[in-house]
Parts: structure tokens; sequence; C-alpha cells
């Protein structure tokens, strides 16, 4: 699948993302009307990535987050009581997004080879999109609390999980070759996390994502003894 077919079949906008978590979160947000609250969540949001990937989520203060939205810290407060808030909120957001699009896209899928690969096209795909965000939950892990520490460690094991799950089928049902299934997804989810976390070197290369998920492909199919990846 491209990249373009792919957006255009995942069916979700920037907007759609921020109706769901305004929806999830009217308890702790006083703004009301939800056109106003979408428009200024994103501003919230985008900003709060563009600063936490320059200097660090740990580094930014509220009044930085004020001044790069354009929000008073008054205005600010409508959306979020704490940092706290908003690192709840950033969870949130990925879970809306990459949890239902990656378990939608391979529901229905029996073949457990064509369900690898979109899977991983999903993934990478969905990182393309939302690089800051990927890039953010990667950076910023270390530098979390103890449950946003666990919290951070649980998405990315919900992904290792999925090619756990799809790589132990394929063996069970002699199209893959027996392999150590927990050590290969690890290392899946790893390759994955270099195209969103080191772009420019496939940039310099004028590599496209549709040529790096083809690539991954090629790589699995030979190591699992696939045939016509």
């Amino acid at each position: 699948m491209k990249f373009k077919t792919f957006k255009g079949q995942i069916g979700f906008s920037k907007e759609d993302i921020y109706r769901e978590l305004f929806k999830e979160n009217q308890a702790r947000i006083r703004i009301k009307k939800e056109k106003t609250a979408i428009k200024n969540l994103a501003r919230i949001f985008d900003a709060t990535l563009s600063i936490s990937n320059d200097k660090g989520f740990s580094a930014m203060s509220l009044r930085d987050l004020s001044s790069e939205t354009g929000l008073s810290m008054g205005a600010l407060y409508s959306y979020i009581s704490s940092k706290d808030d908003l690192l709840e909120m950033l969870f949130q957001q990925g879970r809306i997004v990459v949890f239902r699009a990656l378990v939608k896209q391979i529901s229905g899928i029996d073949s457990p080879r064509d369900r690898l690969r979109m899977a991983i096209q999903t993934h990478l795909y969905l990182s393309e999109i939302m690089q800051p965000w990927f890039y953010f939950l990667y950076m910023e892990t270390k530098n979390f609390r103890k449950e946003e520490h666990k919290k951070a460690i649980e998405s990315e094991l919900f992904t290792e999980n999925i090619f756990q799950e799809i790589i132990e089928q394929g063996i069970s049902t002699g199209q893959f070759r027996p392999v150590d299934v927990a050590l290969t997804s690890a290392i899946i989810k790893a390759m994955l996390q270099d195209w969103y976390l080191k772009r420019w070197k496939y940039e310099r290369r004028t590599v496209s994502v549709e040529d790096y998920a083809g690539f991954l492909m090629e790589v699995l199919g030979s190591y699992l003894h696939l045939e016509n990846t």
C-alpha cells in the first residue's frame, strides 16, 4: 500500500483526533465550546511537541507554552492544570491514533505474511504522519516519572506484542521458520524506530517511507524464509 493511499484510508484528521481528546477530557477542560477547544488543543499540543523536541519536556515551562501558543496563562489553565495533565493527554493522543489504527488495519487479514506487512506499513506510515509525537515519546521516556515511564513502556510493548502474535501464528501454521519470537519482534521495533528517529539519514539517500517498508519486508522475508514478500 502506498503512503498516499494509507492517508486516504485511515479515516482521521487532526480535527478528529482533538475532538476525541476533547470529549475524553471534558471533565478537566473548562472551555465547553467544541470548535474553540479543538483549535486550541491543536495549538497546545503542536507547541508542546515543538518545544519538547527542541529542549526537552522537563525543561519546558507552562509559561514557555503560553508564549509559543499565544494563549494567556489563564486560557492555558482552562485546558490543563499542570504539566502532568498535559503529559497524560499526550499519551491519550497517541492511544487514540496508534492503537486504534494499527488494530483496525490488520484485523480481518488471515495470512501471517500479509498481516506482518500491513503491521509494518501501518506503523511506519503512522510515524510519518505523527513523527513529532513518536520522537517525543522515545526521547522523553527516560525523563518520565515512574507511572508515566510505565505507560511509555507499555505503549512500546503493545506494538511488539502485535508482531509477536503474528510471528507465532506464522510459525504454528508452518509459514515461518522457528525463530526467537521475542527477539525478532524487538528488532522489528528497533528498525521501525530508526525511521522516525533518524529520518535525515534516509532523506540524504532519497529513501521514501514506501521504500523503507519494502526493504524491511525483504529483510524479514529472507530471515523468516518467506516467498513472494
